[in-house]
């Protein structure tokens, strides 16, 4: 029972960080409608400046501020050189061209920070909760990530279902020409939503680094995880990517604890396959309305 009861702490942990990336998905999804297979190495790429800064002695607080400020900056920056030149181009072309930056962006960690395992400290401490005389696999820094990913959600999800900024992000997403027409900045927006979801990409990096020697590709299987997550919960929806990542978390965690943990990824091919079979759009979206 008390394997039973570990394993499901910890897949929920692991679940919330594949949660914060999935946000990150979803969020750049809804923002411009585009997958962005590059948001683990811009997570990844953050996490290192954060802890060349707190090599520095710097604060951990600033430098945990510091390197979300990163994100934003980087996701902007990406959008105006690499993905606003394409806007018009085939659909397929903004992706292909994240799956380049993916590429670079180890390749430059690797030649800048130096391709060794490195160590991260976490905010708070790691040691299990003790009730009574018990101690438990679920630690201080596990609840500052639980908390932390909710509140990503809430905020995503506010943004999108009660600000005009949210609404006009969808609409410059799902239709740009019309959005123009009726006064939206829609290359600003595309830019602003960029720049938020690598925001939350980089909440993932700074979340994840304590809980693993980190190195250029750190994020990689995460990424894989975390684009389950969101294609459970669906790439349109906050509250799916949450519960997207907790399935996806829990799962893996009960396969590596029972059958070994070589199987995790055949058991997160597994969850995506029988998800795309019975449900393509994910548990909490809606199917599109097809036009005959």
């Amino acid at each position: 029972m008390s394997l039973f009861i570990n394993l499901t702490l910890n897949g929920i942990t692991n679940g919330m960080i594949f949660a914060a990336v999935a946000l990150g998905l979803v969020f750049i999804w809804r923002a411009t409608h585009i997958v962005n297979f590059s948001q683990g190495s811009m997570a990844m790429f953050t996490t290192y400046i954060a802890v060349t800064l707190l090599d520095r002695h710097i604060n951990y607080w600033l430098v945990f501020a510091a390197a979300l400020v990163a994100g934003l900056v980087m996701g902007g920056v990406i959008e105006l050189v690499l993905i606003r030149p394409l806007r018009g181009e085939h659909a397929l072309n903004p992706v292909i061209v994240t799956l380049g930056l993916f590429i670079l962006l180890e390749g430059l960690a690797g030649s800048i920070f130096g391709v060794g395992n490195r160590s991260f400290p976490p905010a708070f401490s790691q040691a299990g909760l003790t009730f009574g005389h018990s101690t438990i696999a679920f630690s201080h820094f596990d609840v500052f990530i639980l908390a932390a990913v909710v509140i990503l959600m809430l905020g995503t999800l506010v943004l999108f279902r009660a600000t005009n900024m949210g609404l006009r992000m969808r609409a410059a997403a799902f239709a740009p020409e019309v959005a123009r027409l009726l006064g939206v900045r829609v290359g600003r927006i595309l830019t602003l939503g960029w720049a938020l979801a690598a925001v939350a990409g980089s909440l993932a990096g700074l979340l994840v680094a304590p809980t693993v020697s980190f190195s250029p590709n750190f994020m990689d299987l995460i990424l894989v995880y975390a684009f389950t997550a969101a294609v459970v919960g669906g790439l349109d929806s906050p509250v799916g990517a949450l519960v997207g990542g907790l399935v996806t978390g829990l799962s893996l965690s009960y396969v590596g604890g029972y059958l070994g943990s070589s199987l995790e990824p055949l058991g997160a091919l597994a969850i995506l396959m029988v998800v795309l079979s019975a449900r393509p759009e994910g548990i909490f979206s809606r199917p599109a309305p097809r036009r005959v």
